[in-house]
This record gives C-alpha cells, sequence and structure tokens, in this order.
C-alpha cells in the first residue's frame, strides 16, 4: 500500500494538518517526559512450513514507534501510521474506562491474556467505528483492525490520568507479506505503553539475561493481545519472534496451543529476501497440501517426516556450541537444508514459477542457498548468502531481480527483538555527537521516503553497525 508521507493529511479529516499542529503542540507545551522510540523486527519461516515443526527467525526489518508526550492540558491520544495513511485522535477522557476498569475487567500490566473480552470490544466499538468513514471499506477494515489493537492496550493498561501522547508508526517491513508486519507493530506499542507505565527494567548491558527475558514476556504477552484484535486467532509465533528476536522452535501439538521453544543463541546470518509480488492465499496452499496427502497418505507423510527432521537438524546445528556463522563448512550445512527443505515444498506444489526463477537467478551466479518462506504459491524468498560474495555478482543478480519485477531486501537473520530509544536521540559519528547527538525529529520521521529513509533517520543499524542509542533486552545465554 502506498505510504502518504507529505505531512498534508488532516487531522481525522478536516482542520490542520497533523504536522501543523504536531509543531503548534511543541510551542504550547512542555512535554512531560522526553520522545522515546520503540522498534520491533519482523519474521520469516526458515524451515519446516506446512510441517509439525517449524523455525521461525527474526529480521532485520523493523518496524518504528515514535512517541511524543503532551502537557497536563492536551487531553488526547493520536495515532498516526502514514505507511497505511492512517490518523486518528480521541479525546483520553471520553473513552470508555469505566468498561475497562470494572472490578470485574480490569488487568494488571504482568496478566496473562488468553482471550478477548466481548464486553470490552463491544465497549470499544462506537471508538472504533469512527475511524477512516469515507474510507474503502478494504482500507477501512485495515485502519480499525489497527486502531482496536491500539485502543484495547491503551485501555487495559492505561488510566484516565494517562497523558496526552502522540504516537507515530512506520514500518520497513513489507506489509502483507507474511513477514510478521503487524506483530512488529504490536510488540511496538506493548513495549511503549509499557515503558510509559515505568513496569519494565531495563534495558542496559550489564542486565542478566534471566532478567532480560521476564521483560521481554511481559512484552509479548501484551502484543499478543493486540494480535487477537488484529487476526481474531493468532498462533503466537509472529509475536514471539519479534518481541524476542533470535528465533524460535515452533510444534504445533494436539492440544490448542502450539508448543514454541525460544533458541536463544541462534546466529546471525546475511539473508536475501525476496518478494515474487505474486499474490497468495495461505489457505489455498493450505488445501492444496491437505488434497495432496488425502490422495497419497504414505507419500506424503513420508515427505512431512523429513521435513521435520530438518527442522529439528537445524535447531540442534545452530544451536551448538561450536557452531560458527563465519565458518565456510557450518554455512554450508546451514544452507543445504534450506535447499533440501525448499525441495521438499515444491513436492508438496506449493512453489511457484516466480520462486523457482529466483532460485534460478541464485544458483547461476553461485552467491548461496535459496528457498520460500510462509505458505508458498508466491510470497517471499529468502538466501543464505556465501561469504565474500564478489560485488559483481551481487550487482548483477540485483538488476536482473529488478529487471524482472521483485523486491529485494538485504537483511540478516536472527537479530534482536525489541529495542528502545530513550529519549529520541541518536549518535551518527557526527559533530552534533559532541553535543549529545541528533533528537529525532517527528517531521522528519513522518516524510522519511520508504525503507531506506526510515533506516537512514532512525535504523538500528547504520553502516558501520549497531548505532550508539539503541538498547535491546539481550536474551541468548553464552
Amino acid at each position: 500500500m502506498t505510504a502518504t508521507t507529505n505531512g498534508n493529511a488532516s487531522l481525522n479529516g478536516d482542520g490542520p494538518s497533523l504536522s501543523h499542529r504536531i509543531k503548534m503542540e511543541r510551542k504550547q507545551s512542555s512535554p512531560m517526559a522526553p520522545a522515546f522510540m520503540v522498534s520491533a523486527p519482523g519474521k520469516v519461516i526458515v524451515w519446516g512450513e506446512h510441517s509439525v515443526a517449524a523455525i521461525a527467525a527474526a529480521i532485520s526489518l523493523r518496524s518504528y514507534l515514535h512517541v511524543t508526550t503532551l502537557s497536563k492540558s492536551k487531553r488526547t491520544i493520536s495515532l498516526r501510521f502514514p505507511d497505511i495513511d492512517l490518523v486518528h485522535t480521541w479525546s483520553i477522557d471520553e473513552l470508555p474506562w469505566d468498561a475497562f476498569h470494572h472490578p470485574d475487567k480490569k488487568q494488571a500490566y504482568y496478566s496473562l491474556v488468553t482471550e478477548l473480552d466481548p464486553d470490552l470490544v463491544d465497549a470499544l466499538q462506537p471508538h472504533i467505528d469512527v475511524v477512516s468513514p469515507d474510507r474503502s471499506e478494504e482500507i477501512r477494515k485495515i485502519h480499525r483492525s489497527s486502531a482496536s489493537a491500539f485502543l484495547y492496550l491503551f485501555l487495559s493498561l492505561g488510566s484516565r490520568s494517562f497523558p496526552g501522547c502522540l504516537y507515530t508508526l512506520r514500518s520497513t517491513i513489507p506489509i502483507g507479506a507474511g513477514l510478521g508486519s503487524s506483530a512488529s507493530i504490536s510488540v511496538c506499542i506493548s513495549a511503549a505503553l509499557l515503558l510509559q507505565l515505568r513496569t519494565l527494567a531495563g534495558p542496559h548491558p550489564e542486565q542478566p539475561h534471566d532478567e532480560a527475558r521476564l521483560q521481554v514476556e511481559r512484552i509479548n504477552r501484551w502484543a499478543f493481545v493486540s494480535e487477537m484484535c488484529i487476526h481474531g486467532n493468532p498462533s503466537g509465533l509472529d509475536n514471539t519472534v519479534s518481541t524476542q528476536g533470535k528465533a524460535v522452535l515452533f510444534q504445533r501439538t494436539l492440544a490448542a496451543a502450539p508448543a514454541v521453544q525460544p533458541l536463544w543463541d541462534f546466529p546471525e546470518l546475511p539473508l536475501l529476501l525476496v518478494d515474487t509480488k505474486q499474490a497468495k492465499s495461505t489457505n489455498h496452499e493450505v488445501q492444496k497440501v491437505a488434497s495432496l496427502k488425502a490422495r497419497h497418505p504414505k507419500l506424503v507423510g513420508s515427505i512431512f517426516d523429513a521435513m521435520d527432521r530438518i527442522t529439528r537438524e537445524a535447531a540442534e546445528l545452530l544451536e551448538d556450541d561450536e557452531f560458527d556463522e563465519e565458518d565456510d563448512t557450518c554455512l554450508q550445512k546451514v544452507g543445504e537444508l534450506f535447499s533440501i527443505n525448499h525441495g521438499l515444498l515444491s513436492a508438496l506444489g506449493v512453489s511457484h514459477p516466480r520462486l523457482e526463477r529466483i532460485r534460478e537467478l541464485v544458483d547461476h551466479e553461485g552467491i548461496g542457498w535459496t528457498k520460500l518462506t510462509g505458505a508458498g504459491g508466491g510470497g517471499c524468498s529468502i538466501t543464505l548468502l556465501k561469504p565474500d560474495i564478489a560485488p559483481e555478482k551481487m550487482a548483477k543478480l540485483e538488476a536482473q531481480l529488478d529487471e524482472e519485477g521483485y523486491e529485494q531486501f538485504e537483511t540478516t537473520l536472527g537479530g534482536d527483538g525489541v529495542g528502545v530509544l530513550w529519549p529520541a536521540v541518536l549518535k551518527n559519528g557526527m559533530d552534533e555527537d559532541d553535543e549529545g547527538g541528533m533528537e529525532i525529529d517527528l517531521d522528519k520521521f513522518l516524510n522519511a521516503e520508504g525503507t531506506e529513509g526510515v533506516e537512514r533517520l532512525v535504523g538500528v543499524h547504520g553502516s558501520s553497525g549497531e548505532r550508539e542509542g539503541w538498547k535491546f533486552w539481550r536474551v541468548e545465554s553464552r
């Protein structure tokens, strides 16, 4: 969906532009707390699509949430998400606090919420119905599910005395591509609200891993509530990966809830992510595999068994203390598991000519190992890149992919989860670092063009590595 980032969209459809109002509010009020930012990654399925066990890992494409606290006289909250052209403001005092804070309904910040309360959903509805009334039904549905998730968390965690705030979201994760964009946003909202409530410890460099994991779990619980608002019955996989980073081993069981085992020591690996731009239907691909299994139960069952073994072998390989991501032999073993898994998925009929074309181009240049990620039938591919690739080979591949209408992202697999920039000040190795760094200007954040613009302005990684200012709850054990 095309992002509207020119700053001219009106607040709730009328009056001055949001960027103009923000400037007025800045001049007229003294914020009660410094502006801060939260960021969380997207995810890919690395092994095990359509099988019992799967591994999903964080990618370095991320969502970013900028939070500005207003003065006591400003009794509104605004949600702005220019990537989907969403902007809306609510009066804090007019929200249904009585419903959410009724003794039978009130949740604590540490509560485990496994289902939405129908009464609270009903109480929210009048405040959701007023969002984007003049847009198409398709756009309205997206905007209202986002608003519902935000308000459900805001009212569950906040109170009538909560300060007025501006919540501004940008994402470098392609929306609707199966890369966990909604979960990434849910994690950002959850972490931001919990930080504002001062219920999180850290993050800081000396924080014990066990304590960091407790904070991550607290964020993850409320991110899952947000995902329920958006998707109804999510698995919890996407928000778990986005919160903790690294990777998880996800096992479907006969019980209602799948088993999720964190892979705390999953290494960071270089990845080329390519979007085929081919529309897909997850349900269609799932049904296709089910039909094939019904016709050939033993044969397809053996394919499932093989994919399950691949996933478990990959988990053992990557968690082994002897694994070295810079060793060619170790990387080759991982890459071969990519290739074998893709071959089995192709045998199930869930590949697509656009996906096979990516494999052909990558194999021709000899730069890595490629497989589809997600349900298949289109969507995205992931390529584990070999070390020391000749620049001319990479440039040739990128040019060919561009020419054939693919969208590509050089990213990293298995990186950090949720991170915090408090206050919203970055050090970039420039003169302004001597004066404390560069304050993230909200207008610049709103108007940053595309993925590159957002990453250049606020990205957690710069050209020389991790940028000073961003901090993460480190969960690895070694």
